[in-house]
């Protein structure tokens, strides 16, 4: 990777977590990154695909198991793996973000998704010049549970003792994270999909915090057995504990006076949101657990 002259512009970098062929933007901002590819076939990108001799070809898409990387881990850590890979290998990018391949930052009004084309909507090089003028980091706008903290609602929907595992760890190696990390548990909204965009200090402060974290977490709850027998869905811990874990992070940041930007999203494809409705409340009232993604 050929390092930057000092006099070069700085260089942006929006990773696209993907585990499926798909169509992807195309523009020098975004760089597609097929996550989890440890073992797995090349990912296809539909929008440059053709058929010959009845095969499809086309181009393929970075992948997360080169160069430094934990791309094994990805069954646990979700799009995390990605992450992981752009903090270690984007070292020219000034600026690295992170979306999915189904949900990217949109400056555009919420209402785009009717009769627009949501690819369009897409955030542009120039829009996110025009925020990082305003903001250091930037996240999506805030999920609110209204009648759940984000600790209550992951007892409810998952496991409660994930987090209690957690809290020690975060005492023992940020301990000046702890009234954020609480105060995260506590209150009704979070920051999710651990989606961001952000310099590259802060993504070396936040990852660096992250994934200490987690290797310890994975590592107390392998050796205590807690990781055998979950189904592959509830083994997914890590990618949501990140989660709260980011919302804690960034109340730290905010704390610090960095400047914290909430920007849109746009969804490429279409949200249930009667069956996560449903889920919602069969999980805070039936005591019914989530057993799939929604």
């Amino acid at each position: 990777m050929t390092r930057k002259r000092k006099t070069d512009k700085p260089m942006k970098k929006i990773i696209i977590a993907a585990h499926k062929p798909y169509a992807f933007v195309h523009d020098d901002l975004y760089l597609p990154l097929q996550v989890g590819a440890k073992g797995k076939d090349e990912i296809l990108d539909l929008s440059t695909m053709y058929m010959k001799d009845g095969k499809a070809y086309g181009e393929t898409i970075m992948r997360d198991d080169i160069d430094d990387n934990i791309s094994d881990k990805n069954p646990g850590y979700c799009e995390l793996t990605g992450l992981y890979w752009a903090w270690k290998n984007l070292k020219d990018a000034d600026v690295v973000g992170l979306v999915h391949y189904r949900r990217y930052f949109t400056a555009k009004s919420a209402v785009f998704l009717h009769g627009h084309e949501p690819l369009r909507c897409v955030l542009t090089e120039g829009e996110l010049n025009d925020l990082l003028l305003q903001y250091d980091i930037l996240v999506p706008k805030k999920r609110v549970y209204a009648i759940e903290t984000l600790y209550s609602h992951y007892a409810h929907t998952f496991d409660a003792y994930q987090l209690d595992k957690t809290l020690p760890i975060v005492h023992e190696k940020y301990p000046e994270y702890v009234p954020f990390v609480k105060k995260a548990f506590g209150q009704r909204w979070g920051y999710m999909f651990n989606m961001m965009i952000m310099e590259r200090k802060d993504l070396e402060d936040y990852c660096s915090f992250l994934f200490d974290i987690l290797f310890e977490l994975e590592d107390q709850l392998t050796r205590d057995g807690y990781m055998d027998g979950l189904s592959d869905f509830e083994a997914r811990l890590f990618g949501r504990i990140s989660e709260i874990l980011f919302t804690a992070w960034v109340l730290g940041m905010r704390s610090k006076g960095r400047r914290i930007g909430e920007v849109g999203i746009v969804h490429t494809e279409p949200e249930d949101w009667p069956k996560k409705a449903t889920a919602f409340l069969n999980a805070k009232f039936r005591g019914r657990k989530y057993g799939e993604s929604f």
